[in-house]
């Protein structure tokens, strides 16, 4: 019996000089997006409401932080800075200008969660 190979569909490459696809292109721009948003000063500030000297056994911990839904508290590399009404897709230039508006949003829609926590709540932000 000879197996015929499926044909595969390319999609058309049509940014950046032909590299990219329309996807990997707003995924780029989505994931720099994001990359900057981590010094924005709303972001900066959660971490700082959040935080309080550890008192552990680990010498090289400073500080530690308080998720927002479970109440426990964690070391920095074990929480996410989450937004309370989710940033959402970029998928387009349509989208782009929401996208970033709740992207760089104030400190009200921004809270610490554990990666858990976060975790759950960005599961459930995304059945919605």
């Amino acid at each position: 019996m000879i197996k015929k190979k499926k044909s595969v569909i390319k999609k058309p490459k049509s940014r950046n000089a032909e590299t990219m696809t329309e996807a990997a292109f707003w995924s780029f721009i989505r994931s720099a997006l994001r990359q900057k948003s981590r010094w924005w000063k709303p972001v900066t500030k959660c971490r700082e409401l959040a935080k309080r000297e550890y008192h552990g056994s680990n010498k090289r911990q400073k500080y530690e932080y308080q998720c927002n839904y479970c109440k426990k508290w964690f070391s920095a590399k074990e929480i996410n800075v989450d937004h309370i009404i989710p940033a959402g897709n970029l998928n387009s230039g349509k989208d782009l200008e929401g996208f970033v508006e709740r992207l760089f949003c104030e400190i009200d829609n921004l809270q610490c969660l554990c990666k858990t926590c976060h975790d759950s709540k960005t599961k459930t932000d995304l059945s919605k």
